[in-house]
């Protein structure tokens, strides 16, 4: 995967991603074969870009810019064996994903958003970051977390990447944010979403048999007595946690099905992409592949020609003359006032 992470990436201008006075559309794409292998080599020549069926001029720049990457994870009540699972990921994400240049930042959602880390080229402050994460509160705040995320990504340097993985359930709980009103802060900051998501009644049950131990934060727990004077591990068992399998949640679940999926509404609209797990190797997987993902995508951008302020815009990028080969991109954006 490292090779992948040294591979020269296809980002726009400083100017073109980040000036904000522009109402400029950046559009993420990648670019695959038949058997799903990324495309590289490819000129803007080749490609063609579709703004509500009208052909726009697009630009594709060589340069590299580098990424500034914010980690959002759920940490309510029903996140406990999600947690665990990410206690080796700081490392897939510093070195696959922000990558040489890059800077990661870490926060949490619940009953609030609280930043665990703030943006660090260094794997151990993230991987630190992740180790001690813990359950807390009963709710799932993910418009808040993304709106955190975005006044994070804000106010970083002009010339960089923005990216947001969020890594928790598809749907929201008691946020203060609106929903309108994050969605174009994501537009206008051209930042992209990728969703990392799993079933709350399934995760508990891919876990081992706990101790009390197992409870702490993974870089508190003490695995081995250290001197005869020094505390033991607490082997002391705890029951199952099953997760949120009562009734009364189900029906709250299946009540929530009605509200908005923003995993699909955000990646869609972004150019990223929804990644579902269930164990940790599959966890791992989906963020390698994110990694190979960003590192390989065609980075366009173009200016609106007009169009009603609020109205939705569809884009379709296509490869002129190669129909054996797909392009992924941003399904559209919204006009901005």
């Amino acid at each position: 995967m490292r090779g992948a992470v040294a591979i020269v990436v296809f980002a726009c201008t400083c100017q073109a991603q980040f000036r904000s006075t522009v109402p400029l559309v950046v559009a993420p794409t990648t670019i695959t074969n038949s058997k799903g292998g990324f495309v590289d080599g490819l000129t803007v020549d080749d490609l063609a870009l579709f703004d509500n069926s009208v052909p726009q001029a697009i630009q594709m720049d060589w340069i590299a810019y580098p990424i500034d990457l914010v980690v959002a994870v759920q940490t309510s009540e029903n996140s406990g064996a999600v947690i665990d699972k990410l206690g080796g990921a700081g490392i897939l994400l510093t070195q696959l994903v922000a990558a040489d240049g890059g800077r990661t930042a870490v926060i949490t959602f619940s009953d609030e958003v609280k930043v665990h880390q703030d943006f660090t080229g260094e794997p151990d402050p993230v991987s630190h970051a992740l180790r001690m994460l813990r359950k807390e509160g009963g709710d799932a705040v993910t418009l808040d977390a993304m709106h955190q995320a975005l006044l994070m990504l804000e106010k970083r340097p002009s010339g960089r990447r923005r990216i947001i993985l969020m890594i928790g359930e598809k749907r929201d709980r008691s946020s203060k944010a609106n929903l309108s009103e994050v969605m174009e802060q994501v537009q206008r900051l051209n930042a992209e979403v990728y969703w990392l998501t799993y079933s709350p009644f399934l995760q508990p049950f891919t876990v081992k048999p706990k101790t009390a131990e197992d409870l702490k934060p993974i870089d508190e727990r003490i695995k081995v007595q250290k001197c005869g004077l020094c505390p033991k591990p607490d082997k002391t068992p705890v029951p199952l946690d099953t997760g949120p399998g009562n009734p009364l949640y189900a029906l709250g679940e299946l009540i929530r099905l009605h509200e908005p999926d923003l995993s699909s509404l955000f990646t869609k609209n972004t150019g990223g992409r929804t990644l579902n797990f269930l164990k940790k190797n599959a966890l791992e997987q989906a963020i390698q592949l994110i990694g190979e993902e960003v590192h390989r995508q065609y980075i366009l951008s173009f200016v609106p020609k007009g169009g009603e302020p609020g109205a939705f815009h569809e884009i379709q990028v296509v490869v002129k003359n190669r129909p054996e080969l797909r392009a992924k991109a941003r399904e559209g954006y919204w006009g901005l006032p």
